[in-house]
């Protein structure tokens, strides 16, 4: 099928048209018309080829909601009509242990919804700045009736990275005292689940600044400046485990600090420098550093029904199109509150 999207093309990442034809739909697929998709931070990443892996021409975008428009004669799950999600993921092996248990996300051999190949054809993934997706139902989670499309988008992506852990490493027991470093796309997800699910959340920060956000509007019960030494000591072994979303290279010390025994740091955010832990503190307080990424597919419509039953969707700025170079440059330079999601139904259509 003939589609259109924008790609960015060289290492400046500048995004523009682009016409491209999706493989047909098959017996188990599901054809999207492609209403909203978020922008994620790797997507920057990706179009100025910041990872050293892009393929171009990239057609970014892994935040999908869209419109069932085809169905496969062996589709269950979807009708036509209906709204369904897709993530960043669109394929893996389905027969290693990662994926048989429910950790698709694990698999040696995913596949991304943009930047890979697809193992039948070879052909190029394009992700959700286009018009339209086709992508084997298992991929695709449904959307529950009363969430706001836009506002949903997220949750595909940063919705279930906050999710996942706090579920695997035992955090989500009402009660659990949480620590959440960083206060951006997937902070801000984090601390509407974790108040959702009854935790007393602490939001650790280096702006000031932003503690009115993190408790007034947002819910946290605490905040703490990073750099606040006299505040980092009266919090000293008071984390059940603390979810670390920042990004740029960090000392971890003042972090396990936190934790109480057998306290958990989890990494979600990605930086390139090697991370130095101390041995010490990690021993006599039996302590765990640990990460993760995404989620199963599972885990991803678990996000969805849960987002749907607690009224939680991401803060948007919802764009067309045509701005997505200048949200590009903003999202560099940490300006958005707190995803920028784009309406492609309603801007794409003019550049088909």
């Amino acid at each position: 099928m003939e589609a259109c999207g924008w790609a960015a093309r060289d290492t400046s990442g500048v995004l523009s048209p682009f016409k491209f034809r999706t493989r047909a739909n098959g017996s188990s697929d599901i054809t999207l018309k492609i209403l909203y998709c978020g922008i994620c931070h790797t997507d920057l990443y990706f179009i100025k080829n910041e990872l050293g892996i892009t393929i171009y021409p990239i057609v970014p975008g892994h935040e999908i909601i869209g419109e069932v428009i085809e169905v496969g004669d062996n589709v269950k799950k979807f009708r036509l009509g209906e709204k369904a999600g897709v993530g960043c993921m669109v394929s893996s092996c389905r027969e290693c242990e990662n994926c048989t248990q429910g950790s698709e996300n694990y698999c040696s051999k995913v596949i991304g919804t943009y930047n890979s190949l697809n193992r039948a054809d070879g052909s190029m993934t394009y992700g959700g700045y286009s018009d339209k997706l086709v992508v084997d139902e298992h991929f695709a989670v449904r959307v529950p009736d009363g969430l706001a499309l836009d506002g949903a988008a997220p949750l595909l992506c940063a919705g279930v990275t906050v999710y996942s852990p706090l579920v695997y490493y035992g955090l989500s027991k009402p009660g659990t005292r949480l620590g959440l470093v960083g206060l951006g796309g997937l902070g801000h997800m984090a601390v509407k689940f974790a108040k959702a699910l009854g935790l007393e959340v602490t939001v650790i920060s280096r702006s000031p600044a932003k503690r009115i956000e993190a408790m007034d509007r947002l819910g946290a019960d605490a905040f703490l400046v990073m750099n606040d030494q006299e505040q980092l000591q009266a919090a000293t072994a008071t984390m059940d485990g603390i979810l670390n979303t920042a990004s740029g290279a960090h000392n971890l010390t003042p972090l396990i600090n936190l934790l109480k025994t057998n306290g958990k740091l989890i990494l979600l955010g990605a930086f390139a420098a090697p991370a130095e832990i101390p041995v010490f503190p990690m021993l006599i307080g039996r302590k765990l550093v640990g990460g993760s990424v995404i989620g199963g597919m599972k885990e991803t419509q678990e996000v969805m029904d849960f987002a749907a039953k607690h009224h939680i969707t991401a803060d948007v700025e919802v764009i067309h199109i045509d701005y997505v170079n200048t949200a590009m440059d903003r999202l560099a330079h940490g300006d958005v509150k707190y995803r920028f999601v784009i309406d492609v139904a309603n801007s794409l259509a003019p550049h088909t």
